[in-house]
């Protein structure tokens, strides 16, 4: 018995740093080239029709890596919005933040708003990028949110609790892809991966292809997902 059709993918997109000095590049040269392979994935996970995908774009960690590097990356999402905006919205892919947009700089959160309305029509896929995102932060939110409407604890189910969420209204993902070959969640989906499938290809980010993607998918369509049952 194989798992059904897959319908959220995540992806978490390590390596681009190991990518550029295995070159003898500066890391914002691994980031352009990971932002390349962003684009190549999501396109191809639209061809192989995933309603929902998620890319883990920067975390509420990453805020203590250099600011130089900070500039860039904020810098390369807002260039990169721009320039995709009419494809995503050709393609039907509505874009969605996972994560607390306040909490970043004008230029960037501008530029999310506008591309999430550009897209908000688009029905053949969901990208939610998870920007300023924390996964305790998260869970935390919704518990104070529940606190603050004084809802009974007798009331609050899990399904109540994953509304609230960011990705209320989506299934959980069935399978995260870690690249690199890290084999740690780092504050990502926390709640959503209870019973997600995982995969840590050796590849870092930038070398992530359609290959390595059909490949991480095959061997989801392989495994079992018992859901804590015995089967």
């Amino acid at each position: 018995m194989t798992s059904p059709p897959l319908q959220h993918l995540a992806i978490i997109m390590d390596g681009n740093g190991r990518w550029a000095r295995q070159r003898g590049l500066p890391r914002s040269e691994g980031h352009k080239a990971g932002t390349q392979s962003a684009k190549a994935i999501v396109t191809a996970c639209r061809k192989r029709a995933i309603p929902y995908v998620t890319l883990y774009t920067f975390s509420r960690e990453n805020w203590a890596r250099p600011k130089e590097e900070i500039n860039f990356l904020f810098d390369l999402l807002v260039r990169f919005l721009r320039r995709e905006v009419q494809d995503l919205k050709e393609q039907g892919i509505r874009l969605n933040i996972l994560g607390d947009l306040k909490g970043l700089p004008a230029a960037p959160r501008r530029a999310v708003e506008h591309v999430c309305r550009q897209t908000a029509d688009g029905r053949a896929m969901t990208l939610n990028l998870a920007l300023n995102y924390s996964g305790r932060e998260e869970i935390l939110r919704v518990c104070r949110e529940l606190l603050q409407q004084q809802v009974a604890p007798e009331e609050v189910t899990v399904e109540q609790f994953a509304q609230r969420l960011y990705t209320g209204g989506q299934p959980d993902p069935d399978l995260l892809i870690r690249t690199s070959g890290e084999k740690r969640l780092s504050n990502y989906l926390l709640f959503q991966c209870a019973y997600t499938e995982f995969s840590f290809p050796e590849v870092l980010w930038p070398d992530f292809d359609e290959h390595e993607l059909d490949a991480a998918l095959h061997e989801y369509q392989q495994r079992q997902r018992r859901f804590g049952s015995i089967r």
